[in-house]
Order: C-alpha cells, then structure tokens, then sequence
C-alpha cells in the first residue's frame, strides 16, 4: 500500500481521542459529583443536627475507597474491559445520590456519599485512565493529561451546578437531579471507552497498521512481575510520599489563610486557585513532557511541589498564598496527569489497569494519613509549621525515589 493510500485509509479523527474525552466525562462526572459535598454540607448538617466531624466522616469514608478500590477495578477492567467496570461505578456513584436525596438518618448519608460514591469513582477512575494508555504511545502523556483534566473541569464546573440546583429546588431534588446526570451521562460516555485500537483496524497514535501482520499482544509485565520490580517499588513509595502533603492545602489551607488574618471569603477562592493550576497543569504539561521526556517532567513535579511547600512556610499575605495555590495547583496537576503515562512506560500496557491500582492503594494510605495528622499536629503546637515542613520533605523523598527508578525500558 502507498504512503497516499495508507494515510487516506485512517480516519482523520482517531477514535483514540473520543476515548480520551469519554474519559474525560467519566471523572468530570464522577469527582465533580463527589467535590459537590461541600456544597449539601451545611443543609446536611442541619437536617441531621450532625456535628462536622460526624458529617466529614462521609466524605473521608469515600475518599479512601475510590483510592484502594482501584486496586480491584483496574483488574477487573484488563479482564473485562473498561465499559462494564465504568459503567457500574458511574451507577453506584449516581445510585449514591439518590439515597442522599431520601436519606431519614445520618447512616444513610454515609451509605449514600460515603460508601456509594466511593465505589462509584473507585471503579471508574482507573478503567478510565488505564485504556487511554492502551491508544497513545508518543502522546501518551497529553492524552493522559487531557483526559484527567476532567477532574479540574468537574470540581470547578459541578459544584457550582450543586449550589444553582440547590438554591432553585432544594438539596433533596437537587441531589437526586445531580445522580441522574452522573448515571445518564456517565453510561454515555463509559459506553465509547473501547479497549484495543486493533479492533477498529487502527494502531496507536493513528500510525500506519499492516493488515497482513499478526495482531499484536500488548507487551508488558503482569501486576506480579510489577510488584517484584525495584522500580514499581520506588514508584509506590513516590507516590506514598508524595500523597502525604498532596492533599493537606485542600483540607488546611483556608484556616490556614484566616489564621493569617485573610477573610473567609478569600481564603475559599485559594482552594478554587489549586483546581484552576490543576487543571491547566493536567491538560497542557501532558503534551510538553511528550517531548522534553516523561520521567523527566514527573520528577519536576515533586521538585515544583516542594518548593512551593517551602514558600507556603513563609507565606502569610493573600498573594503569597495565591502564588502557593495556583504554582502548587499545576504541578499537582501535572503529577496526575503523568503518573498514568509513567507507569505505562515502565511496565507497559498489558497490565495497565491492574498496576496503576496497585499504585494508587498508596495514594490512599496518604489521603488518609496526611490531612489528618496534619490537624493532629496544629492541635499539639497550634501551628501548622511542623506539618508544612515534614510535606516538603516528603516530597524531596518522593523526587529521591522517582530518581532511583532508573530509565524506563525502550518498547
């Protein structure tokens, strides 16, 4: 076949990016859903005359499942494929919301937000982001990023929706409107989450495919030979690390920001200035670590995140913290956007969803542990100094590790 006849037998548009935007659907629905509890928080709390820390423990039950379940879906989805595993946890997640919206008792709360949407992002996150992979080679990591950059569209864009809803119909319907939307549209778009180019006569990236060729077989390590590898060790320990400060600003920075002096109304724009740096740092720096190398571009991150922990330590007027929040913001970004991309290119494609599982159970220890010895330790010092600073040196630990993992293999 001629070079002319090669290029006008592939679509102009490669399937591989309505992939990346069915992706990108999933997580806008799935965690813009989730991040909307802040807005039925205070109705929560007075239908159920709860205490915040009763009610916080909702969203703490469903920010460790969505983490440690991916250490099942991402296998089930290798073995099943991604559109049932998707599928099922967009339904959970939605199902979740309607509870809420006819929950009587506080347990039906955490039944609801807690463990349905839990589950629901658990078992749609990594299938979602595991396939990408599975389209993309050279652009691996812009399609990593533009598809993950749902999560910052989705908690910039739902929870707004949540309040309009709210302030217009009441929690009640609005909840139950909102997990009609996340079922309706995330069934869409887990439909159009296709597993194997090969199948549509296509190869990755949209390159040239030899019909007369032998199918290719993902290459790749099984999730048994992963976890016997010094570099999925150094990778689960990197992301440990990493995940130990990642999310203490979202929990910390705004009482943070009012011990300085800064009014509440600020403070909260300062956690809307990490989702805006995250979402443009999970959609643009996909692309530019494409080209100047992907182990590279994941190292800076950790660098970018420390750094910006050490200026957090220093910061007590409000630009000074909307420095922190919009640089931090977009290299937390970037780290989740190449975190998939890098684990793929170090252990391949094979096994895709059941080691970036595995990896991100180590995310969930940190979610767990970080903010809350965080709050810990203000309460023993009334200062968050001492926390602030062992975050940036868990980083500087996190930056060691991606350092020791060596280069990835050529593939």
């Amino acid at each position: 076949m001629s070079i002319d006849a090669d290029r006008a037998a592939r679509p102009r548009l490669f399937h591989g990016w309505i992939v990346v935007w069915a992706a990108f659907a999933v997580m806008l629905l799935g965690f813009g859903a989730a991040y909307s509890f802040t807005i039925f928080f205070g109705p929560l709390q007075e239908e159920f005359a709860a205490s915040r820390g009763s009610l916080s423990l909702a969203f703490s039950i469903a920010g460790g499942l969505w983490f440690f379940l991916g250490a099942l879906s991402g296998p089930l989805a290798d073995r099943y494929g991604p559109r049932g595993t998707t599928l099922f946890g967009m339904a959970a997640a939605g199902l979740g919301l309607l509870i809420v919206s006819r929950a009587q008792a506080l347990w039906q709360i955490y039944l609801g937000f807690g463990v349905c949407m839990g589950v629901g992002v658990g078992f749609s996150y990594v299938p979602a982001i595991g396939v990408v992979q599975r389209w993309f080679v050279r652009r691996r990591g812009f399609a990593s990023g533009v598809a993950v950059s749902g999560i910052g569209v989705g908690t910039l864009a739902v929870p707004p929706l949540a309040a309009l809803l709210l302030g217009a119909i009441g929690w009640r319907w609005a909840a139950a409107l909102l997990g009609l939307i996340v079922i309706l549209g995330g069934a869409l778009a887990a439909w159009l989450l296709e597993d194997d180019p090969h199948r549509r006569g296509l190869a990755p990236d949209n390159d040239a495919l030899d019909a007369a060729a032998p199918r290719p077989v993902l290459s790749g390590r099984t999730l048994p030979e992963a976890l016997r590898s010094r570099a999925f060790i150094a990778l689960f320990l990197a992301f440990m690390s990493a995940s130990l400060g990642l999310f203490i600003p979202f929990v910390h920075l705004v009482p943070y920001a009012e011990d300085h002096g800064i009014a509440h109304g600020t403070a909260v724009l300062l956690v809307s200035g990490i989702g805006l740096g995250s979402t443009g740092g999970r959609f643009l720096l996909g692309g530019v670590a494409d080209r100047i190398g992907r182990r590279l571009s994941f190292a800076l991150m950790y660098l970018g995140m420390a750094l910006m922990l050490l200026w957090w330590l220093v910061s007590g007027t409000g630009w000074q913290l909307a420095v922190f929040a919009l640089v931090f913001g977009t290299c937390y970004g970037g780290f989740v956007a190449l975190a998939p991309a890098v684990t793929v290119d170090y252990f391949g494609a094979k096994s895709a969803g059941a080691i970036i599982g595995a990896l991100y159970a180590s995310v969930g220890v940190g979610t767990f542990a970080g903010p809350l010895l965080a709050g810990i330790a203000f309460d023993l010092t009334q200062s968050y100094t001492l926390p602030i600073l062992v975050s940036a040196v868990t980083m500087f630990l996190g930056l060691l590790l991606v350092g020791l993992m060596g280069k990835p293999p050529s593939r």
